[in-house]
């Protein structure tokens, strides 16, 4: 068995597996929408029903946003914060460093500026640690705030939230983070995933904070309309126009694209594309971003520039910029978080090659990358334990060694519950702090508890996984020929857009093709032509392959067939209208 299954593993060290589709569920859609069956087939596997495609197709904020006030406490809280604004009163904002907390905090404080009132905003960086502080709210106090919003956290500080009203502060939070039975005492929590929130809307526990606070802004803004605050001064705000901040938050935050947040994600990107916002417009300029936005763009070339403030530099700088109504300040604003995100590059690398030298340098006991070290900065742990993950297939933690404490971020495969993981840990007595999600968590621990968490770690992978070793699982949503990657089917491909979590870019597999031309360009990658017996073929590429098994085999092939599998994509460079398949795996054809 052990032999068959090693015999089925990929070039790129993968199983291939076909998505078990549901013929009679992907009939009904194509037959009622007029659908190619391919297309009908990934709707249904994306656990789409019949009666939901059109939303799912054409998602709109009107159709897919409840009320407000289905949250609890969302009446509450929107009638406080009308109240300050009516009343003029000082409003205080502390939001979180990532890009969530940035676009969170400044779709609040555009809405605020436009209502006339101008908040004071914190936003701690890493050293300080995320959430609200005592620091910050007697900061707050002396400069005569009445309100304090937290955006992005809040939902379980409860020394420093209540600390805040026994100095006089309604404290309002507006989070999305998993919260626990007990809530802080304070004026209100607004969030979705608070324990008593009822399942009459699911799709509401998915959103990331920054769609929290876009449902807080329409509640606000609808109580202000009805006690007559707006009038011939001060005209009521377009709400949709901050829709490209929600879409950047949400995409950011790495949340199920469904229900609310693809509509967000929908209606955002054609916001963006309008190139209101001057900040983002300054940034997608710099970035040499000419074409339509997409959810790709938001995660991959905007996020990170975003996150490289909070990462490396100044966490306030990335809502600052978003807020930015001055061409020359965005100009100022987004060369110095270009220099960040370079910055954030090179120390990411030096980190992630030493850390590759320890897994690499010794034997290793257990199946984990466990690494850490004294000079590595903790804005860039987490990445490194991305690319850990990424690179062996296994649970990867990364920690930085402080002067006072150990700080961990820690990545996981499927078969680990790292959240779980860490909570044992911590009843253990081996971690002071952590916490986290199935996939990813964060921890700190004393640096004389290093080999024991350790020696826990790999224990606890070992009961859970056994000593074979774990092979990732490519899955695939359809198989076709050579001549079906065509610019008919990605035009149709394109309406299931914004991809993301929870609706990835369909992974499609042509099967027995020759590859043709294979050359080397750019810094690794590989063009070529796929081609099939039918007579078909297609450009394709397979970015960052050249120093790894995919590249080498690609580079060196003669006539053998192989079955490659992508995701098909259009190409419009210099006005064509053609197609690429982007290649991410192969396997020698098995022989027919």
């Amino acid at each position: 068995m052990c032999g068959e299954r090693e015999n089925n593993i990929s070039i790129g060290g993968n199983l291939w597996h076909i998505t078990d589709e549901n013929v009679r569920l992907s009939e009904l859609i194509a037959q009622r929408y007029n659908l190619p069956y391919i297309m009908a087939k990934i709707i249904a596997l994306r656990g789409i029903e019949v009666g939901e495609v059109e939303y799912f197709l054409l998602p709109k904020i009107s159709t897919l946003m409840p009320d407000p006030y289905v949250l609890k406490d969302m009446k509450r809280a929107s009638d406080r914060i009308a109240e300050a604004i009516i009343n003029k009163q000082k409003i205080a904002i502390i939001g979180d460093y990532d890009v969530d907390g940035a676009t969170s905090t400044s779709v609040m404080k555009l809405f605020l500026r436009s209502v006339g009132v101008e908040p004071d905003v914190h936003i701690p960086d890493r050293d300080e640690g995320y959430g609200p502080s005592k620091q910050a709210v007697d900061n707050f106090a002396l400069s005569g705030c009445d309100l304090l919003l937290t955006l992005d956290c809040g939902t379980s500080a409860f020394e420093p939230l209540e600390y805040a009203v026994e100095k006089g502060f309604d404290v309002i939070v507006l989070d999305h983070h998993e919260a626990e039975v007990k809530l802080p005492k304070i004026y209100a929590v607004v969030n979705p995933k608070r324990l008593d929130e009822s399942d009459d809307y699911p799709s509401l526990k998915y959103m990331a904070a920054v769609g929290v606070v876009f449902m807080t802004v329409v509640a606000v803004n609808r109580t202000l309309r009805e006690k007559g605050f707006y009038n011939n001064k001060i005209k009521e705000p377009d709400l949709k126009k901050w829709l490209d901040l929600v879409a950047l938050g949400t995409v950011c935050d790495v949340v199920p694209l469904k229900g609310i947040n693809r509509a967000y994600v929908a209606q955002g990107l054609k916001i963006m594309a309008q190139r209101g916002n001057i900040g983002l417009t300054t940034l997608m300029d710099k970035a040499n971003l000419s074409e339509t936005p997409t959810a790709f763009h938001l995660g991959y070339v905007l996020g990170p520039r975003i996150n490289a403030c909070g990462r490396v530099g100044d966490a306030d700088m990335g809502n600052q910029l978003l807020c930015c109504n001055n061409d020359y300040q965005a100009q100022l604003l987004v060369d110095k978080l270009n220099e960040f995100n370079a910055e954030r590059k090179d120390i990411e690398n030096h980190v992630l090659l030493s850390a590759i030298e320890q897994v690499e340098g010794s034997p290793q006991e257990y199946p984990i990358a466990f690494v850490y070290g004294s000079d590595w900065h903790q804005g860039v742990i987490g990445i490194v334990a991305g690319r850990l993950k990424e690179r062996y297939n296994v649970p990867s933690f990364v920690m930085s060694i402080e002067a006072d404490e150990v700080k961990g971020s820690a990545r996981s495969i499927p078969q680990i519950d790292l959240g779980a993981l860490i909570i044992a840990a911590k009843e253990k007595g081996i971690l002071t702090k952590g916490g986290g999600h199935v996939m990813a968590a964060g921890f700190s621990l004393e640096e004389s508890k290093i080999d024991e968490f350790k020696k826990f770690v790999g224990e606890y992978v070992l009961s859970k996984t056994g000593n074979e070793k774990v092979t990732p699982i490519l899955e695939i949503d359809s198989v076709l020929d050579v001549g079906g990657a065509n610019v008919e089917l990605a035009d149709y491909l394109e309406k299931l857009e914004p991809y993301g979590a929870g609706n990835n870019e369909p992974k499609l597999m042509l099967k027995r093709v020759n590859i043709i031309k294979p050359v080397l360009f750019g810094t690794g990658h590989i063009r070529c032509v796929l081609t099939s017996q039918n007579g078909g073929n297609v450009k394709a590429v397979a970015f960052r392959a050249g120093d790894n098994q995919i590249g080498y085999t690609m580079l060196n092939v003669k006539k053998d067939y192989f079955d490659v599998v992508g995701v098909l994509r259009h190409d419009k460079w210099n006005g064509r209208n053609d197609v690429q398949f982007i290649i991410e795996d192969i396997r020698k054809a098995n022989d027919e």
